[in-house]
């Protein structure tokens, strides 16, 4: 029982990072926070991103070419790839974009819509991943 209860205070400070620091800055409409295996560690309401779409994000911070050929899948809606780096994935659908940061070990992922900029959200995102890095994440 003790074990669980360590694990729910574990989840629960996850989610605060990502209501507090993604949804909450208003710049940032869905967000979650996943261990580079892909295992989702928190996550904004309804946004069920899974855990082979993580991997495939993370795939593409080392070699891209899946992700340009393929385009970016999160919560089975096709993405086009846009550009990345060796920390940094961002793809677009429309009017709505996605921005993905590695940390150490975690990936932070946001998405904007239309009445958001693109780089208040990538920004968001990017803070928080660096946070997380600099803390040992």
């Amino acid at each position: 029982a003790q074990w669980r209860e360590r694990e729910r205070e574990i989840t629960m400070s996850w989610q605060s990072y990502v209501d507090d620091h993604l949804i909450g800055t208003g710049h940032v409409v869905q967000g979650a926070i996943c261990g580079v295996d892909g295992a989702i560690w928190a996550a904004s309401a309804g946004f069920n991103v899974s855990p082979e779409e993580v991997q495939k994000i993370v795939a593409g911070f080392e070699d891209p070419s899946g992700l340009q050929a393929g385009g970016i899948y999160l919560c089975g809606e096709k993405h086009m790839f846009i550009r990345s780096d060796d920390r940094f994935v961002a793809g677009k659908k429309d009017s709505n974009g996605i921005f993905a940061w590695k940390a150490n070990t975690c990936v932070v992922i946001g998405t904007h819509g239309e009445n958001i900029q693109g780089n208040n959200c990538n920004t968001c995102v990017g803070n928080l991943a660096d946070y997380l890095m600099n803390s040992g994440m």
